[in-house]
């Protein structure tokens, strides 16, 4: 599900205007940190854990996580609200997202996974354009332009690192980040843009979870070995940090502070992601892909920067 979304006027929640403190601003950043480190322990899981078993270990656990927070919120999980529909919906949806991104993980680079994901945002604000009638900003379609340059210059541009498989790894990544955006999707169109956030994530984790055991299966994964302690903790902050907890602190962090103020965080998600693959993967970087990197970044940047007075969905990254 999606960092921030672009939200109509009538869907619009009021928010405090109240400036970020440097707690705040310092928890903010811990939290784009982990969401741009997810491609990275991903890949660096895989040697011991194929990917489809680690995307299914990854909801295994997050979603006992998701509820207990619910539980603790007073979330009603199995209250008939209208959801069901477009919860499954949404849930399907995600589990084929994760394997399309797992997979694609396989292929591509750490750096230029986390790149091309965070194109979500692009996909969530055209969408929103064609099929919910939503109006855009100028800077808005000026992002837009600029991140789908960025895209077609680091995947059209011949790079001595970049072979077929490593583009097939891009288009899957790619993949993912539309269907992440079509979760968003059917989040604002539907009900579930009243329920708990605890609840329409809950789906979307829940649904994975049979999904990613049939990718799996069919894939012939298997676990030949213990996996190191590494592996074995990366594997707990996926599930248990990147899905769970930080989940619960964006959502305490867009109740209580200026929702433009911490939309405008976004775009340095994949700016770290793309930082710590040069220095934990060692992943190679190219002056084009840099300046692909940049443009998708800026473009990220103009999409969600909200108006003052919207306030972005509280849900997390995939």
């Amino acid at each position: 599900m999606s960092l921030t979304q672009v939200i109509s006027p009538n869907q619009a929640v009021s928010t405090t205007g109240r400036e970020l403190s440097a707690g705040a601003i310092a928890l903010m950043l811990m939290l784009c940190l982990s969401w741009g480190f997810n491609q990275i322990a991903v890949k660096l899981v895989l040697p011991d854990v194929p990917p489809m078993l680690q995307a299914l270990i990854r909801s295994a656990g997050a979603l006992p996580v998701l509820l207990v927070i619910g539980r603790l919120r007073g979330t009603k999980f199995f209250e008939r609200d209208g959801t069901l529909c477009a919860g499954l919906s949404a849930g399907v949806i995600f589990g084929i997202e994760l394997v399309l991104i797992y997979r694609g993980l396989l292929l591509t680079t750490a750096s230029r996974a986390v790149v091309f994901l965070y194109t979500a945002p692009f996909f969530v604000a055209l969408g929103s354009y064609v099929f919910l009638g939503e109006r855009l900003r100028a800077w808005q379609w000026g992002g837009l332009g600029l991140s789908f340059a960025g895209v077609a210059l680091a995947i059209g541009v011949p790079q001595p690192n970049v072979d077929s498989n490593v583009l097939l790894g891009d288009l899957l990544i790619v993949a993912g980040g539309a269907l992440w955006a079509t979760t968003t999707l059917i989040v604002k169109a539907t009900a579930l843009i009243r329920a708990p956030a605890e609840k329409g994530l809950g789906y979307q984790v829940a649904l994975s979870i049979p999904i990613l055991s049939l990718a799996a299966w069919i894939s012939g994964e298997r676990i030949t070995h213990v996996p190191s302690p590494l592996s074995l903790s990366l594997l707990a902050y996926q599930s248990f940090w990147v899905v769970g907890l930080t989940f619960l602190l964006w959502f305490a962090l867009v109740k209580a502070y200026s929702a433009s103020k911490l939309s405008a965080f976004t775009f340095i998600t994949p700016l770290f992601g793309v930082a710590a693959s040069y220095f934990i993967m060692h992943d190679t970087l190219t002056l084009a892909f840099g300046v692909a990197a940049l443009r998708v970044i800026a473009g990220l940047y103009l999409v969600n920067k909200l108006d003052p007075k919207v306030v972005p969905d509280p849900n997390v990254p995939a």
